[in-house]
Formats: C-alpha cells, sequence, structure tokens
C-alpha cells in the first residue's frame, strides 16, 4: 500500500512540474536595427550613404498645392501618416582613392535626439573621422552643418570645410537679419546661431572655406542650384563615364515634389527660385540618366531620376548590390 501511494506521489508531483514549465512566458528580445550605412560604386568611386535619422514632415508645409491634392498623392505612396511624412536625413561619404569627402554632414543634436547618427554610421562602415580630409556642405541648414562638430570641438579634425561664397554671406553677415521681415527675424538669428557653432572650431584653424561657381574640389564640380537657400550648390563628379550628382535640398519629397515638382516647401527662401531650380535640374538628370545622392529621400537615397512626359516624375532607387 505505502508503495502505490509513494508512486501516486511522484506521479502527482511529476506532473505538476510539467505543468508548471510548459506555462513559463518565453522572452524573444528584439534587437535593434541594423547599421544605416550603404556602400555604392560609381566607377572608382565609391559612395557610402549614412543615414542620421528619420525626420517626420507635415503635409501643410508643401505650399502651392491644395492640401487635399497633398493628401490624395501620399495616399497613392501609403505615406499619408498621422504623425507626418517620414524623411531621411542623409549624408554621404565618397572615397576618391585619393581623398575622404564628406558631403553634408548631418543635423547632429540640433534638432532632437532622433537625429545625429551620422558620426556612428561612419565608424560603423569601416572608416574614421580622422581620415576625412574635405567637408563640402551644399548649404548651411542646420540638418546639414551640425554634424561636423560638438561642443565645439570638431568631429573631423583634419578636414577643410567648404561651401559657398553665397551662403556663407546670407547667413554670417551681421546685417542679413535687419533685412528680413520681422517674423522671421527669430528664426534666421536662430538659424545662424546653429551655424556659429558648427564652424567655429574650423574657423579657429582656417579650414572654413568658400568658393564660388566655376570652382573646382577635390574634383567635384560645383552647380548653382539656389532657391531653398540663397547659397544652396551641388556636387557633381565624374568617373569612368558616369556622373553622381549631390543634389542637397532641391527636393523633400519622393512623393509629393515628383508628382508635383511645381511644388515648394515652408523651408524654402526662395519658392520661386526653388521651384525653377528643380524643374530645370529634374529635366537635365531625366535627360542624361544621372546618378542622384539626396539627403531627403528614402534611406540610402542614391538612384535615378524618371520622366515620361517631362512634367511629372518618378523616384527610381537604386538596387541593392553586396
Amino acid at each position: 500500500m505505502k508503495t502505490l501511494k509513494l508512486l501516486f506521489l511522484t506521479l502527482t508531483l511529476g506532473t505538476t512540474s510539467l505543468s508548471t514549465q510548459a506555462t513559463e512566458p518565453t522572452t524573444i528580445t528584439a534587437p535593434k536595427q541594423v547599421s544605416g550605412f550603404y556602400q555604392h560604386q560609381v566607377g572608382d568611386l565609391q559612395i557610402t550613404a549614412l543615414l542620421d535619422g528619420t525626420n517626420f514632415m507635415s503635409p501643410s508645409l508643401f505650399k502651392g498645392i491644395p492640401q487635399q491634392q497633398v493628401h490624395e498623392i501620399l495616399k497613392k505612396y501609403y505615406a499619408d501618416q498621422e504623425k507626418g511624412i517620414q524623411t531621411s536625413v542623409n549624408a554621404f561619404l565618397v572615397n576618391t582613392g585619393t581623398s575622404l569627402v564628406l558631403v553634408d554632414s548631418g543635423a547632429a543634436s540640433c534638432f532632437g535626439s532622433h537625429l545625429g547618427s551620422v558620426l556612428t554610421n561612419l565608424k560603423a562602415s569601416g572608416y574614421q573621422p580622422e581620415q576625412v580630409d574635405t567637408i563640402l556642405l551644399t548649404h548651411l541648414h542646420p540638418d546639414h552643418v551640425c554634424g561636423i562638430s560638438k561642443d565645439g570641438k570638431a568631429n573631423f579634425p583634419n578636414a577643410t570645410v567648404y561651401v559657398s561664397s553665397d551662403e556663407a554671406g546670407y547667413w554670417l553677415d551681421p546685417k542679413q537679419a535687419a533685412k528680413l521681415p520681422k517674423e522671421k527675424q527669430a528664426g534666421y538669428e536662430g538659424t545662424v546661431k546653429h551655424i556659429k557653432q558648427a564652424i567655429a572650431p574650423y574657423q579657429d584653424k582656417q579650414r572654413f572655406k568658400t568658393y564660388k561657381l566655376g570652382d573646382d574640389i577635390q574634383g567635384f564640380k560645383v552647380i548653382n542650384t539656389a532657391g531653398h537657400t540663397p547659397g544652396h550648390f551641388s556636387y557633381e563628379l565624374k568617373s569612368k563615364g558616369e556622373n553622381v550628382v549631390f543634389i542637397g535640398d532641391i527636393v523633400h519629397s519622393h512623393t509629393v515634389q515628383f508628382d508635383k515638382p511645381e511644388t515648394a516647401i515652408e523651408y524654402d527662401i526662395d519658392p520661386k527660385k526653388a521651384v525653377q531650380t528643380r524643374l530645370k535640374q529634374f529635366a537635365n538628370f531625366a535627360k542624361n540618366g544621372k546618378t542622384i545622392a539626396a539627403p531627403h529621400l528614402p534611406f540610402p537615397g542614391i538612384g535615378h531620376i524618371y520622366s515620361q512626359d517631362g512634367k511629372s516624375y518618378q523616384w527610381m532607387p537604386i538596387h541593392f548590390k553586396d
């Protein structure tokens, strides 16, 4: 009898133990997103796209187009998000074989903690900031210039920073603020504060330089694409018959501003001129099949522009290559 009782007790305890083990929750930790860099070959050049982060824009920022039409276009592209239209902030590192050139630098902490990953992604891509010898800025808005320094120190201690003389003149002229409408002066001065903090370490070492139309920097041809800002410039580089153009902010949306390229955006200082520039450059890019590298098109922001009718355009991202 005792033997039967012990056997029953053993079976009962065993069943309870198995039941307990079966109901224990299993936790699988979700890994973080992989590093935001993508390397693309153009001729003998290696271009490394660096993601600074993603931002959200309000549909109301688009100008010269009915809001209903904006939402129709966004819906077509599955981009009509309640919290805003997602846009990338990208920078591009170009290895020419003899020089390491950074085109734009991201926002660092100027717009909040959701941006500022350029430096981290540059290191993850296999390069070090000390290797960068040239920085080309398309313009001086904070999401392009703030990434060059931090807390008064240069993030790229061996680099010389270049921007157009028109752009430097607009933002660094102490008399410029008084020329603007009163409602725009505070915004202008806030931007200038960010710019001055970013470029100061380079100015101290005489490593902040300006150029003018017609100049050539490390093989990069400068192209006047003013409108978004008064001294906005793009950069074209050729290798083995292939062309790549770093277009800066001539476009902010691969949806609205491709379907309706005549649409301006709130950030444009001269909206009319910005639209004229985009129409001219889009037509050129589509006709000549140039590779485009864009700071605010979906990461990695490298691809081509296509048009069937010369009026509306399509963004054709590059295909992944290993």
